[in-house]
This record gives structure tokens, C-alpha cells and sequence, in this order.
């Protein structure tokens, strides 16, 4: 005798296309068994052709449902009050959330149970089950949109010689063995949710807004758009030495490719919010959520020592040589500014990190200060290496027809103000403005 319909019994007239709901349903929550030729009250009048009746549900639970969910299901055809009804035994699956693959990874497609009912599953408890199932590893998990195209990475793969067929979405980790969107998949994709957000503001505060920027679709196109961007702005000073024109940027190329690239690598994905990127007059903040990895120290990040937040994300980056090697982006940056007495600035706190590069033809506040004061010498100076990018203590003596002594003095006070910095040693220094 069956018991009546509950939590974990359906009884179904006939077989319907709505059989695989409940499949889904008890597959998701704690199993159950659905009886097809059997009344709503219990009333059994069993099927016709039961054989191919249950053709029907093995080809309907192997075909409409993903994941792979036949080896929790046994359909049988038995006798029950001499009449042949189909029996669907549903345990509770281990690949969860299951569901209608036509419908897709959503509520539509994702049904729970719910006393004797099979009801959508919220978009909350979607996300619940795939993090019991997948593990915290935000890149490794399935996606919830399963309808993703890869129009521009496609184009990345192929404008470096590598194939990007479903063999190697699998390889990379954007698709799972049994051919599930990752959301490695989704970042990559055309329908990547996170953003670039970038701001450039007047002066060397937030206090005035001159232009905002977001840049969405696969984070290979953010990264281009973004570069673009900064690029517009990242202007070129010339001066002279002697008559040779010298050109430098206000930012080292490499630095903003290398300061971007980490960013949208090694950020953490699981929060929602976009990268943020910060154009100042003086300087560039590149912010990203997520802190250092757990078991590292700022200390370890400036000495090159690395450990990728999203590894399969930095193996892709890798793959197209976007990175290098592991852990050189920040000795990178350091790097381009060697020769320069202004340096990156690197924080980081627990749920942010900041790299900030310094404009190097920036005109510090404290010479702004003196260029409209009344300090004529020092005018003079700082037009002279505008015009020759670095003096000599003996060009100042001609230059201000003033003895030596008072060459140096003057020299050393500019160089307290932070108005200047010395180029070379030896005997023949030469000068140069910060």
C-alpha cells in the first residue's frame, strides 16, 4: 500500500512533461519517488503501454536535466492493486543544484521541494547549494547563467594562435567536465556581471568630478577598454638636454599594464563591486577588493613572492602571455620607477588592496607654491629646467650672476623644499625638477 503524496511522495495521473520537475525537485532537497498512473487522492488506474511510458521518463530524466543526475534515479514498472504503474526512486544528489536544461541554471530551471509541492528555488538558494557542492573557490564554482558567449575572448585566443573550442574551455577550467559554465567562464565571457569603474577628478582630491567611466563585457575587454582610457591621459612631457629633445610619459607603460593586470587577476570576485580605478592630477589609485591572500604579508608581496587568489583566472592571463611569470607584477612597478625619486605606494587592508602610481611630471604642491611666489631666483631655475630638464651649480652661478656660495645655498634649499633632486654624483652633479 502507498503511503499518501507528502514531502517525499508525488503521485501523477499519467506521464507528463512536468514529471522532470519533480525529478529536479527531490534530486535538489532530500530524494523522494514520484508514481505516474496513480490519482491526485490516491486512486490507482495505472497506465497504458507501460513499457513505453517508461521509455519516456528514462530518455526524459537522461536528456532534460543537468547535471547527469541518472545514477541517483531508478525507474522500474510495477503492480500495484493489479494494475502497472512506473515507480521514479530520486535520491538526493551530490552535484546539486540539478536542473531543467532547457530552463537553465535560474529559478525557472531549479525546483525544490516544498511540503507535498516542487516550487523554484530562489536565486539565494542556488548560490547555497553550489557553494556546498563546489567549495568556496569562487572560480571553480558553476555559473548561474549557463547562456554565455565568448565573442572577445575568442578573438583573443585566436589573435594568439590557440584554438578555444569546448576541448579547451574544459582544459582551462571555464567549462566543467560534464560541459557546465564555470565562473571562470562567466568572467571571461561576454556576460561578465563585474565592472571597471574609472573616475577622473580635478585637481588631487575627489571634490570635482571631470568624467566617469564604466567598462563591462569579458575581462579582456575591460582590460583593453581600461588601458585605452588611462592611456588618453597619460601625456607626454618633453625637455631638452642640451639639443637633444628627452620625452617622458607621466606614467611608465609598463607600470599601468602591470597595476591593471593585478587588479582584475588577484581581486576577489565573489563580492560584488567593481575594480575602481582613480585619476588624479598627481596620481593613479588602482583599487580591488579582496586583501592579501590569507598566509601572506606585505613583506612577502615586495619581495616577489606570490600566491594567485584565482589560479585558473592568472593560468589563462598566463597562457596568452599577458603574465609573464607568477609574481612580478608589483617588482614590475617598483621597477619602472627606479630612476624616479617618486615611488608607487602599496596598501592593502583586509578586504581591499591599493597600488598608487605617482605622476612623474606632476609639479608638487610645495613648488606650485614657489613658481607664483615672489622668489624670483627660484623662478629662474625652475624656467631654466623647464626649458633644459636639469642645471648644474655652476649654470646656476651664471644663470642668477651670483657667487658660488650662494649657488649652493640656494640649490640646497630648493632641495629641502622638495623642488628639486639630484640626477648623478661626482663632481659634475646635474639637477633635475621632481
Amino acid at each position: 500500500m502507498i503511503a499518501q503524496e507528502g514531502s517525499v511522495i508525488e503521485f501523477k495521473r499519467e506521464y507528463t512533461d512536468d514529471i522532470k520537475k519533480e525529478v529536479v525537485a527531490f534530486a535538489n532537497t532530500q530524494g523522494g519517488t514520484i508514481y505516474v498512473g496513480i490519482e491526485d487522492d490516491g486512486t490507482v488506474t495505472g497506465v497504458e503501454q507501460p513499457d513505453a511510458v517508461f521509455l519516456q521518463v528514462v530518455n526524459s530524466v537522461r536528456n532534460s536535466i543537468k547535471p547527469d543526475v541518472t545514477m541517483f534515479t531508478v525507474s522500474s514498472v510495477i503492480q500495484e492493486q493489479g494494475r502497472p504503474i512506473i515507480r521514479i526512486a530520486v535520491q538526493r544528489g551530490t552535484d546539486r543544484p540539478y536542473y531543467i536544461s532547457e530552463k537553465g541554471l535560474k529559478p525557472s530551471g531549479v525546483y525544490v521541494r516544498q511540503g507535498s509541492a516542487s516550487v523554484p528555488a530562489s536565486e539565494d538558494a542556488i548560490r547555497q547549494m553550489i557553494k556546498e557542492t563546489d567549495g568556496d573557490r569562487f572560480e571553480t564554482a558553476r555559473s548561474l547563467n549557463q547562456e554565455l558567449t565568448f565573442q572577445y575572448a575568442g578573438g583573443e585566443f585566436e589573435k594568439h594562435g590557440l584554438t578555444f573550442g569546448e576541448t579547451q574551455r574544459k582544459t582551462l577550467g571555464l567549462q566543467s567536465p560534464d560541459g557546465l559554465f564555470t565562473n571562470l567562464g562567466l568572467l571571461l565571457s561576454d556576460q561578465c556581471l563585474h565592472t571597471i569603474k574609472i573616475a577622473l577628478f580635478e585637481g588631487t582630491d575627489k571634490s570635482v568630478f571631470k568624467d566617469r567611466r564604466e567598462f563591462g563585457g569579458s575581462l579582456f575587454k575591460q582590460l583593453a577598454d581600461a588601458y585605452a582610457y588611462i592611456d588618453l591621459y597619460n601625456r607626454t612631457n618633453a625637455t631638452f638636454s642640451g639639443l637633444e629633445r628627452i620625452e617622458n610619459r607621466d606614467y611608465p607603460e609598463e607600470a599601468i599594464r602591470e597595476a591593471l593586470m593585478n587588479a582584475l587577476v588577484h581581486r576577489e570576485y565573489s563580492y560584488s563591486g567593481s575594480t575602481l580605478i582613480n585619476i588624479f592630477d598627481d596620481r593613479i589609485e588602482f583599487v580591488s577588493l579582496g586583501g592579501i591572500v590569507a598566509g601572506l604579508t606585505m613583506g612577502d608581496i615586495l619581495l616577489g613572492v606570490s600566491q594567485a587568489r584565482n589560479e585558473r583566472l592568472a593560468g589563462v592571463f598566463y597562457r596568452l602571455k599577458y603574465i609573464e611569470a607568477y609574481g612580478t607584477g608589483i617588482m614590475k612597478i617598483l621597477t619602472a620607477y627606479r630612476t624616479n625619486q617618486c615611488k608607487p605606494d602599496i596598501r592593502s587592508t583586509d578586504n581591499a588592496f591599493m597600488v598608487v602610481l605617482p605622476n612623474r611630471n606632476a609639479i608638487p604642491v610645495s613648488m606650485a607654491s614657489y613658481h607664483v611666489s615672489e622668489n624670483k631666483q627660484y623662478n629662474m631655475i625652475m624656467d631654466y629646467l623647464a626649458r633644459h630638464g636639469t642645471v648644474t651649480r655652476r649654470e646656476v652661478e651664471e644663470l642668477l650672476q651670483v657667487k658660488q656660495s650662494r649657488a649652493v645655498g640656494i640649490i640646497r634649499e630648493m632641495m629641502t623644499a622638495g623642488l628639486l633632486f639630484t640626477e648623478n654624483k661626482g663632481r659634475n652633479i646635474r639637477y633635475r625638477r621632481r
